[in-house]
């Protein structure tokens, strides 16, 4: 083998430098040694035999009071143990709030992790969507030199052939809901990877509620933007002979500009093209097509919906499809008052997406390779305040896992007896992101480049042995 001397800086397209010099000495004996074969032969190094196909990630933001959900304190004082009682799961032994009966018997194939905690302060997502555990000064926005969120990377790892993407975000980006749409929570984005591994966001109607006793739900479905559909009198035939002439310029182009810029927009191109011309991607969308007794079974909230989507997505073959619960107005997790009432309305809803969503992955024989998530911002506090609420709190908070991977019926970890802080076998939120990329077959100390600064995808982060089958 050839192999030259070069810097270890990144391109655009995670190849060093060096690796890219030798990619093109290689290509002087042959085409087998082509720079596509040897970004395969990389990857190929990254990824392990996965026990998940595809990730489903139902994130609840805003901070959900998971002590009122799967780790309740019954003998804790009253204004701790809340106004919920335990029930039991179809599991001896493991019980879970009351709101939550269809969940309750699927808790063979869940696992709860009560041990969850961080110290990178409120309504921060960063640390759940990528495993780095920092404070930020800013959580309204997001910057191009944090690092990238697991589905970025699950998008970096996605063979060029493969036509539809590998991370799509519902129902919008997070924040779309809130300030008129100008909070952008950090965390879901592709970070220092570069844009063109940023999911594919979706939109939704944001007029579109109703009130179900305290709580504002928003209704109706995600779909896909503008931008993804084809205008009105162009063909087909006539869009494929505009990327053709494309493809032409373009490669007339690249003998003059720099290779790393072009290959960003190349990938650019490729995808809108794609997304253009995918008729698997909008069928996916398309609910119209739902048996109606399906859609009432996921509740036909917009979290609803998009669960229902996100089973479509990943049996078309997306690896990770993420569902959020945005917390626009009334429709908070962020619980400081009347938390209990707003429950009441939120937790039935949650309880029928969640449980239907595994019914209907398991009737489609897809709950063995596909991982769901239940996981939020952070928690809140034990104590209940004035207002019946819960406030801002990240010492110790549940996550679920289930399906793919997952030793159902097992517990993990434990908070002590007001649910204020971990009492046993800790979990950090790069643990939970590491896990997510363990079953997915990546490699959690896998490096991706920031310049020339390696960095672990899982940040340090190692699975948690005890809830893998």
């Amino acid at each position: 083998m050839i192999t030259l001397l070069g810097s270890r800086r990144r391109l655009c397209d995670g190849l060093t430098r060096r690796e890219t010099l030798k990619a093109g000495a290689l290509s002087l004996l042959g085409g087998a040694f082509n720079l596509p074969s040897l970004l395969a032969l990389e990857e190929s190094n990254r990824v392990r035999p996965a026990k998940a196909k595809s990730v489903i990630l139902l994130y609840l933001l805003g901070g959900a009071p998971t002590q009122d959900m799967y780790d309740l304190k019954p003998n804790a004082p009253e204004k701790i143990r809340g106004e919920f009682k335990p029930i039991d799961t179809n599991v001896p032994g493991i019980q879970i709030g009351e709101l939550l009966p269809l969940s309750a018997q699927w808790m063979h194939k869940t696992a709860i992790v009560r041990s969850v905690n961080h110290k990178a302060g409120c309504h921060n997502p960063l640390p759940s969507y990528t495993g780095y555990e920092i404070a930020l000064a800013d959580i309204t926005s997001t910057k191009d030199t944090y690092p990238p969120s697991m589905g970025s990377v699950c998008e970096y790892l996605r063979p060029a052939t493969k036509p539809l993407p590998d991370y799509v975000y519902l129902p919008d980006y997070a924040g779309a809901g809130n300030a008129g749409g100008t909070v952008r929570y950090p965390g879901p984005y592709a970070g220092f990877l570069g844009k063109r591994y940023d999911p594919l966001f979706s939109e939704f109607d944001k007029k579109k509620d109703r009130t179900i006793g305290k709580m504002k739900v928003l209704d109706g479905e995600p779909f896909l933007s503008r931008n993804t559909r084809l205008a009105d009198g162009i063909t087909l035939d006539a869009l494929q002979a505009r990327e053709g002439l494309l493809q032409q310029f373009n490669r007339n182009q690249k003998r003059a500009e720099a290779r790393g810029t072009l290959d960003d927009v190349d990938r650019i191109q490729q995808r809108a093209f794609g997304l253009l011309t995918s008729t698997t991607l909008k069928s996916a969308f398309d609910l119209s097509t739902a048996d109606p007794k399906l859609r009432d079974r996921y509740d036909r909230t917009l979290f609803g919906s998009s669960a229902l989507i996100a089973r479509r997505l990943v049996e078309a073959g997306v690896r990770f499809v993420n569902v959020t619960w945005d917390f626009p107005g009334d429709n908070s997790w962020d619980t400081h008052a009347a938390n209990f009432d707003w429950l009441r309305g939120a937790l039935p809803s949650l309880d029928l997406t969640y449980s239907a969503l595994l019914e209907d992955l398991n009737s489609h024989g897809l709950l063995d390779e596909t991982l769901v998530v239940v996981m939020s911002d952070m928690g809140r506090t034990p104590q209940v305040n004035n207002n019946a609420g819960r406030d801002h709190w990240s010492y110790a908070y549940s996550v679920l896992f289930a399906g793919a991977g997952i030793r159902g019926g097992t517990v993990h970890g434990a908070s002590d007896a007001h649910a204020a802080y971990v009492k046993d076998r800790p979990v950090s939120i790069s643990d939970i992101c590491a896990t997510i990329y363990h079953l997915l077959g990546i490699d959690p100390d896998m490096k991706v480049y920031d310049n020339d600064r390696p960095v672990a995808v899982a940040h340090g982060g190692r699975p948690i042995e005890e809830i893998l089958a």
